[in-house]
């Protein structure tokens, strides 16, 4: 399995792996997103869910109570002190078959305690990205909406696999907003 280089990654968006996909990597006055030189630094939608103990609900993955957050929809958002938020990208993405892709958090975030989790999106997903957003320090953490928020690094391997995440009718595939936690 080998990572992806700049120019493997502009041929596969031409065939509309990454839409709406950004040549270059843009970077004045914004958080950088678009191409870098092994990845794709994707932009986070205005859609946002934040957690709340307002309801004193209980996450539970097999039965998600939806009082548990707030939705909101801005050009920027406070995920509370150690708190927690969900979001998607502004990209929507078609997964080769030989490929895994890894979401890893952007380092201007984590340089201050906002952390992206990391996240796989198997050989044939599709969809927009739901991304989990933590605020891991005990102050307000301010993140900017249709600006980088993490960088995606795509591994192709020298085979396919057997059975994509397509083939198994993965719960998440074709996503569309951002989605809950589903059993």
């Amino acid at each position: 399995m080998a990572i992806k280089s700049d120019r493997w990654i502009r041929e596969q968006a031409q065939r509309g792996m990454i839409e709406p996909f950004s040549e270059k990597q843009v970077r004045e006055g914004v958080i950088s997103y678009g191409l870098s030189s092994y990845g794709y630094d994707l932009r986070v939608s205005d859609e946002f869910k934040i957690f709340t103990n307002v309801n004193s609900a209980i996450i539970d993955p097999k039965d998600f109570d939806e009082r548990s957050f707030v939705s909101v929809q801005a050009d920027s958002v406070i995920v509370p002190p150690n708190s927690f938020a969900l979001a998607r990208s502004i990209e929507y993405f078609r997964i080769p078959r030989d490929v895994l892709t890894i979401c890893v958090g952007k380092s201007t975030y984590a340089r201050c305690g906002i952390i992206v989790n990391v996240t796989p999106f198997e050989p044939e997903w599709e969809g927009f990205v739901t991304l989990e957003i933590s605020n891991t320090t005990p102050l307000p953490a301010k993140v900017y909406a249709n600006e980088g928020l993490c960088q995606i690094l795509f591994f192709q391997s020298d085979e396919t696999c057997e059975t994509s995440y397509a083939a198994r009718a993965g719960k998440y595939q074709k996503q569309q907003g951002i989605v809950l936690p589903k059993l």
